[in-house]
């Protein structure tokens, strides 16, 4: 007795369950061949030499072969010159689906490795799934359309990772600054690690960007982690990465550490000062060794990156009282770069005011406004302890508030509490601490240039009249002062 399974065999009853499943394996890849052969525009096999040992009439046909043209035994690329049969019987590996060209036509071709009874590679054979490109258009057109979304956001991705700043966005023409120029211009071709110290708002993120867009590799990636804002149990995930199943809601493909992303390029790592012991070690493995290790991993990863440091804090001082590495603070302070606080260079006042109020006012849509020089008096008093950012808030603050276009007095004396009980300035807070006469006298005689500067509007010429002064003398004496 019988059973029918397919339209294509037969088995017989009563055989084992090991025969029975070898029958129905054979019979179906025979039967699919048969299918896959009927259903295809052309068909065609080699030996483990890729030599032709089959071909259909429908193959022949579409190749221009005549019937009496013997092609059997021939190389495969004699016969189809653009054929990848010889890589499938060479690698073993299919190529599932492909267009190839012969002469001016394309095909959609599939090819499969063959393999014998025994498992050993045999040959290969060809498909031609379809005869012309129309038939995938639309794959064609979805690919295209996928395609054209990840290279957007590749390119979004990128420019994010990009500076915005560089090194023209350090304003300042004081000795100073000047300095710090030229030590930016210095380190920025080196790969060296860098330290940046300074008060907050000083713009030591500003300057890490600088040092990057100056670099070699401009175009490689900037990342920035500001190590106080990530959570202490996050903080090794967050900079080392995760391998994929780590622990319990770790993601199934694993998630790269700042370092991964920063590969090639710039990591700047803001507060340094703030990060816990623990991971102190294992960043200065990761700058010593250049490799990193994931969380939950046991391989070690090559890293290329250049680190750039940063922080407010008296990060030697915190060295001495055990609470930040030795060892990596040495490591770390290959280049230091000492940013100066705004109340230690306002002669930088003016410049810096300029070019924040054309900032707001572009970002805000609207003409930058302008400042007169009773309301710069004013600024010049203060002690800025949020230093640039500070100021820069302030600006934009009195910009809002006014429909002026100068900002005067009152604009910015509604800003600055108490400005009359609050240290003012470098040389006002020299005069309680002061003792010599030479100090004194310096700090009444600035003083006395700002009250003749008020009177005057800011004319140079009509306030060394008031003084008593030549006007030489007197551009002399705001240089002195940092008034210029």
């Amino acid at each position: 007795m019988s059973i029918t399974v397919s339209p294509f065999f037969v088995v017989t009853e009563g055989m084992s369950d090991l025969q029975l499943d070898n029958e129905v394996q054979s019979r179906a890849v025979t039967g699919l061949f048969e299918i896959f052969e009927n259903m295809c525009e052309g068909a065609i096999s080699v030996d483990r030499n890729a030599r032709i040992v089959w071909i259909n009439e429908k193959y022949r046909a579409l190749l221009g072969i005549p019937e009496e043209s013997d092609v059997l035994g021939r190389e495969i690329e004699q016969v189809i010159p653009e054929s990848l049969m010889r890589r499938v019987v060479d690698s073993g590996q299919p190529i599932p689906v492909d267009i190839m060209r012969f002469q001016d036509q394309h095909f959609v071709v599939s090819r499969l490795p063959l393999h014998g009874d025994s498992g050993k590679l045999i040959g290969a054979v060809g498909f031609v799934l379809y005869d012309s490109l129309d038939y995938l258009k639309p794959l064609i057109s979805k690919f295209d359309r996928l395609r054209d979304r990840l290279n957007a956001a590749e390119k979004e991705l990128a420019s994010a990772r990009r500076t915005r700043y560089s090194l023209s966005n350090v304003v300042g023409n004081s000795p100073r600054m000047v300095d710090i120029r030229s030590q930016v211009r210095r380190i920025a071709s080196s790969d060296s690690p860098v330290l940046l110290l300074g008060e907050t708002g000083t713009g030591k993120e500003m300057l890490a960007q600088s040092i990057h867009a100056l670099s070699r590799e401009p175009s490689s990636p900037f990342v920035a982690v500001n190590v106080a804002a990530v959570p202490e149990g996050l903080m090794e995930a967050e900079f080392f990465g995760v391998a994929p199943g780590a622990y319990t809601g770790a993601a199934t493909n694993g998630r790269p550490g700042k370092f991964a992303v920063a590969n090639g390029g710039t990591l700047f790592l803001d507060e340094i000062a703030d990060m816990p012991i623990h991971l102190q070690v294992k960043l200065l493995r990761a700058l010593e060794e250049n490799t990193i290790e994931p969380v939950g991993s046991n391989d070690l990863r090559r890293i290329d990156v250049r680190i750039i440091a940063a922080t407010s804090h008296d990060i030697e001082a915190k060295v001495e009282a055990g609470q930040f590495r030795k060892d990596l603070f040495y490591r770390l302070n290959v280049l230091q770069v000492n940013i100066p606080p705004l109340r230690d260079r306002l002669q930088d006042l003016p410049q810096l005011i300029e070019v924040l109020l054309e900032k707001i006012g572009l970002r805000n849509g609207m003409p930058a406004k302008e400042m007169d020089s009773g309301a710069l008096s004013m600024l010049y008093e203060y002690d800025w302890p949020g230093n640039v950012r500070e100021l820069q808030n302030v600006l934009e603050r009195a910009c809002v508030t006014t429909d002026d276009d100068v900002l005067g007095p009152d604009q910015v004396a509604s800003l600055l509490p108490n400005l009359d009980t609050r240290p003012r300035s470098a040389a006002v807070r020299r005069t309680r601490e002061s003792n010599t006469l030479a100090e004194r006298i310096a700090d009444l005689e600035r003083a006395a240039i700002l009250d003749a500067l008020e009177k005057s509007s800011g004319k140079k010429a009509l306030a060394a009249r008031m003084l008593g002064i030549s006007r030489s003398t007197f551009y002399k004496k705001l240089e002195e002062h940092n008034l210029s």
